[in-house]
């Protein structure tokens, strides 16, 4: 029987996606399996499962034989293929006692012998029965932004995935948020019956798969699939009820001020933001707009005793009310990365609104903590020369649930606070120490999974060479 032939050059970049599923340290063996597979046409694909989701991949190369099918662990094929020159080829022997992978040794073939698993133990690749709808560039991009928008948490796991809203079947959107910051498109309609909820997985971000083609989507009530030229993701849907994201959304005729952006401008703006001052870049990475006499300045200040230094913007023009505003940079930021030139307010507890056509992300405001926010508009504000160039880390900020009327910034300059004002600062001074120790935790166990990943590392490192000593011994000269 002719065995499978795998390309390095194409089995290289292959092993990279499919491991986006696989499970290193899964209590099921099978699940730390690749399932080569040849069809009768000659077409060789390659799956890779975690139970939930399933990569496939199809080799341009196809391969003289019969249909057949092994399992083979995704670690050994990395080892063999990192070891190997891409101009050779693995080659997959179904032997009685086995699968065996042959590989290039100086003149001759080494092999490693494949502990046997039965190939029913493999989880089964959902097939959904529903025609395939092509997703352009411009809504993959929107696919893409919503992804970046969701939630981490996974005690919110409706949050963790992209929505595609088809419940208004002439306007479909596409929604992503973590309860802080939400971000929805609607420039398109899909021929869909019902809602997607597509959980967010490092596969549809990676390159390669993002490269090969357009993509194509197949849903029904429980299973998804996204499809390029010739890679296959299939997932299942989260399941649970999206929470109504347009009560978040405010009404674009409330809006009293609107601040347009310079489109060639944005990358410029990006990077006068980051080089401004920054007094909490471990909390919220308070910034601050604001819109005086027709003029649009950007706030910030290296701490919370000193006052805000006031930045104007150029090239940006105002309309409507003078307002103050306060808001996370790294939204901010990413506002302007996604091309979303237009902010309108309303005011200062009131979310703002960055949009451009059909796509558009709602921010929650921050308070102000301090006085500075709270000043008259009569005084002209003083322009202040920008402190040396910095980056400002962009740390995430805590998760909080997203409100519609913030909490305000408390009594004017002056009057004195009751019982109830200061019981509420009491608990928001143990929330932000309580954010401060999650975000310590968060530290060490990223910390700990490096160390962790490292030390793993070196031992595969070990057991491959052990391997090719084995495979030297038993070679007959």
């Amino acid at each position: 029987m002719n065995p499978i032939s795998l390309p390095i050059a194409e089995l290289k970049p292959a092993l990279v996606g499919l491991g986006k599923v696989v499970n290193p340290r899964s209590s099921l063996p099978v699940l730390q399996h690749v399932k080569v597979e040849r069809t009768t046409d000659g077409w060789i694909a390659l799956t890779s499962s975690d139970l939930d989701r399933f990569v496939t991949v199809r080799l341009e190369q196809p391969s003289i034989g019969p249909a057949m099918a092994v399992l083979v662990p995704h670690e050994q094929l990395v080892q063999l293929a990192k070891n190997s020159d891409r101009n050779e080829h693995l080659l997959i022997d179904p032997t009685p006692g086995g699968p065996v992978i042959k590989f290039a040794l100086a003149q001759s073939l080494g092999e490693q012998k494949v502990k046997p698993i039965p190939l029913t133990e493999f989880p089964v690749t959902p097939r959904i029965q529903a025609e395939a709808i092509p997703l352009p560039p411009e809504l993959r991009r929107s696919i893409h932004e919503a992804m970046e928008c969701a939630s981490l948490d996974e005690t919110r796991y409706v949050l963790t995935g992209t929505f595609i809203d088809a419940s208004n079947p002439k306007a479909h959107y596409i929604v992503g948020t973590d309860g802080r910051h939400l971000y929805s498109a609607n420039s398109f309609a899909l021929p869909l019956k019902h809602s997607v909820l597509i959980p967010n997985n490092k596969f549809l971000g990676w390159k390669e798969f993002n490269n090969d083609g357009e993509w194509q989507l197949k849903a029904d009530d429980k299973t998804v699939q996204i499809s390029s030229r010739r890679w296959r993701f299939v997932t299942k849907q989260i399941d649970g009820k999206y929470p109504d994201w347009r009560v978040t959304v405010p009404n674009p005729s409330d809006a009293k001020t609107h601040i347009t952006l310079a489109p060639a401008k944005l990358d410029a703006l990006i990077k006068l933001i980051q080089r401004m001052p920054c007094h909490d870049p471990d909390k919220y990475q308070t910034i601050g707009l604001e819109c005086q006499q027709g003029q649009f300045m950007l706030l910030g200040k290296d701490t919370s005793e000193t006052p805000w230094t006031r930045v104007p913007v150029p090239d940006a023009k105002v309309e409507g009310q003078e307002v103050s505003i306060f808001l996370c940079r790294r939204f901010l930021i990413k506002a302007l990365e996604y091309g979303l030139n237009t902010i309108s307010l309303n005011e200062e507890i009131n979310p703002l609104r960055f949009h451009n056509k059909g796509r558009q992300m709602i921010v929650m405001p921050l308070r102000s903590d301090g006085p500075a926010s709270r000043q008259s508009a009569t005084p002209q504000p003083a322009t202040a020369n920008l402190p040396p160039s910095r980056s400002v880390p962009l740390r995430a900020p805590p998760n909080q649930p997203m409100i519609t009327h913030p909490t305000s910034e408390g009594p004017a300059t002056g009057e004195p606070k009751c019982a109830t004002e200061e019981v509420i600062d009491l608990t928001l001074l143990l929330r932000d120490k309580l954010n401060e120790g999650f975000n310590l935790l968060r530290e060490l166990s990223i910390k700990l999974k490096a160390i962790n990943r490292d030390q793993k590392t070196s031992s595969r490192e070990l057991n491959s060479v052990r391997s090719t000593l084995r495979s030297l011994q038993g070679l007959k000269l």
